[in-house]
């Protein structure tokens, strides 16, 4: 028997908050990034998933924009404590997720979220793997071309089996 798990991606306002006071604390000191270090950017954000279970296999995204624009989805590989260690370039997966959405119509059918199908087909199947060893992944969003979080509705819809 199997069952869909409809998950969302939530917003982990804390650890956004660390990144950013990362960043903060190296511009005040005039200190430069660690060799490899991945510094969080203005327009980005960290999102987490939550895991009920850990045998799921990825059925489909479903990610709606109110508005045009784009969103960069770049998966975590690791369980990361941003008061331990910081984020390392080497720790961001490939391919990131990308979804955007075209200029407004006013025709129907033109709210149509695209994406990179095989990227898209490939991070979703690298979640449900990883969530085989995981409660939790953390994620980067990036928010660009007039996206941002308040427009953005983002859910990974796995399968999980018994």
């Amino acid at each position: 028997m199997s069952a869909e798990l409809v998950l969302p991606f939530r917003p982990d306002q804390q650890l956004t908050e660390v990144m950013r006071l990362r960043v903060q604390s190296l511009q005040q000191r005039g200190q430069r990034r660690q060799e490899g270090e991945r510094l969080l950017r203005p327009n980005e954000a960290v999102y987490r998933l939550d895991f009920p279970v850990q045998t799921l296999h990825f059925a489909r995204w479903d990610v709606r924009l109110q508005q045009a624009g784009r969103l960069t989805i770049t998966a975590t590989s690791q369980l990361w404590t941003p008061d331990l260690t910081h984020l390392m370039t080497r720790q961001l997966l490939e391919p990131a997720g990308v979804f955007w959405k075209a200029g407004q119509g006013h025709v129907a059918g033109t709210d149509v979220v695209h994406r990179y199908e095989a990227d898209a087909l490939e991070l979703g199947e690298r979640i449900a793997e990883l969530a085989q060893v995981r409660k939790v992944m953390y994620f980067l969003f990036a928010f660009e071309e007039g996206c941002n979080p308040e427009s953005v509705d983002c859910l990974v819809v796995l399968v999980a089996e018994d």
